[in-house]
């Protein structure tokens, strides 16, 4: 038998419950926090008694880690810290007038992550969250997520056009706060499913908003690469998870011809400064500093894998969303990666995660020995009776 496959989830995620929070926070804050909580309802009701344990239960998580073959765990947030009204991952940026409660909450749960991580750290790769609303305060927090070991590096909000509060990404007042992310090596990181605008309140606002979270979730990649932040601050490593990484191809071609006509001076009538570009072409600056991580992504997500770069795709999971992939992944691998080299594979499932976040393989090793799924065992197709239905994941597509 060959050597197993190390799996690290580049996207898993977790929170604590509304009420573990409360010791995360200072003396004044836990007295606003019981005024809060006796108004707060949860949005999701459905969802109590079912699965949100898994975001905070040490024993059931790594349990259903062990019997899917993950080793290791990339976390994002998925619960609601103080005083947000809803998951802090699709709740946006905060408007001023929220934004120092919000930022007490954020606070509160980086202390609980960081507890979260430290309980099985060789496996766990937390992901701090900062806002941008006072680039100041934004500084503080990359170097408190940095200097409490976070590995996962920082969450980095999206900022869309009716976010008139807030700087977009592009603006050059961000390069201290870049500069910092530099220094300190923490791993940028997006996420799909946030960065839309504000849709309204009517019958088809949350379809649209589906329609379109696939164009927002990846917007911010064209922003950070043409305002020439990693031409500054070439260091920087960054990533989008959940977001596939099929277009990338595709919209590496776009931004290369938009540099190249902006670089020439001119693209039909319309003239531009040729010094707004940065120096190299997008497509150099994305094989240098990007990286893509491919939840519950299908053999058909991965087929321009050679063009993304093998090397700069992460496999993830979405552990534990209805959406992801448990309690099929093993299933899943199967029927993505049977007919791919093993070289390649193995770099996907988790080399690759484990080089950005900092995971030490030589740690996880006897963890990967024991429940790690083999290639001879990934190398076998599913048949049809063996593909789960019904399924929300994308990973059995065909």
């Amino acid at each position: 038998m060959s050597a197993p496959y190390t799996v690290i989830t580049s996207d898993a995620h977790a929170g604590a419950s509304v009420v573990g929070y409360r010791e995360y926070l200072d003396a004044e804050h836990q007295k606003l926090f019981d005024e809060w909580r006796g108004g707060y309802k949860n949005p999701q009701r459905k969802h109590i008694g079912s699965k949100k344990h898994k975001n905070w239960d040490d024993g059931e998580r790594i349990g259903d880690m062990d019997a899917e073959g993950v080793a290791g765990e990339v976390i994002y947030p998925n619960t609601v810290p103080p005083f947000f009204r809803t998951s802090v991952l699709i709740c946006g940026n905060p408007r001023p007038e929220d934004y120092r409660l919000r930022l007490e909450g954020i606070r509160a749960h980086n202390r609980w992550l960081v507890d979260f991580q430290n309980q099985f750290p060789e496996r766990r790769a937390g992901i701090g969250l900062v806002y941008l609303n006072d680039i100041d305060e934004a500084i503080r927090d990359v170097e408190w997520i940095a200097r409490n070991g976070l590995r996962g590096g920082i969450l980095l909000p999206h900022v869309p056009d009716d976010c008139t509060h807030i700087l977009p990404l592009y603006a050059p007042e961000y390069d201290r706060f870049w500069a910092v992310c530099q220094d300190h090596d923490v791993v940028l990181n997006h996420h799909g499913g946030t960065g839309n605008p504000d849709y309204g309140r009517y019958p088809t606002s949350l379809p649209i908003r589906l329609m379109e979270t696939g164009w927002f979730s990846t917007r911010s990649y064209a922003h950070l690469i043409l305002s020439g932040v990693f031409a500054r601050f070439p260091k920087l490593r960054y990533i989008i998870t959940e977001a596939g990484c099929a277009w990338v191809p595709e919209r590496l071609q776009l931004l290369d011809r938009v540099w190249a006509g902006v670089r020439a001076g001119a693209v039909g009538e319309f003239e531009f400064d040729k010094d707004s570009m940065p120096p190299e072409k997008p497509s150099f600056y994305a094989r240098r500093n990007c990286w893509y991580g491919a939840s519950s992504a299908s053999a058909l997500e991965l087929r321009d894998r050679d063009v993304v770069g093998v090397e700069r795709i992460c496999w993830g999971t979405d552990y534990p969303h209805y959406e992801g992939t448990y309690p099929h992944t093993r299933a899943a691998m199967r029927h993505v990666f049977h007919d791919m080299e093993e070289a390649e594979v193995r770099m996907m499932l988790g080399e690759n995660a484990a080089e950005l976040y900092g995971f030490d393989l030589a740690k996880l090793s006897d963890v990967v020995g024991r429940i790690g799924p083999t290639p001879e065992e990934i190398r076998v197709p599913l048949s049809e009776d063996e593909i789960p239905e019904p399924t929300h994941t994308n990973a059995f597509r065909r």
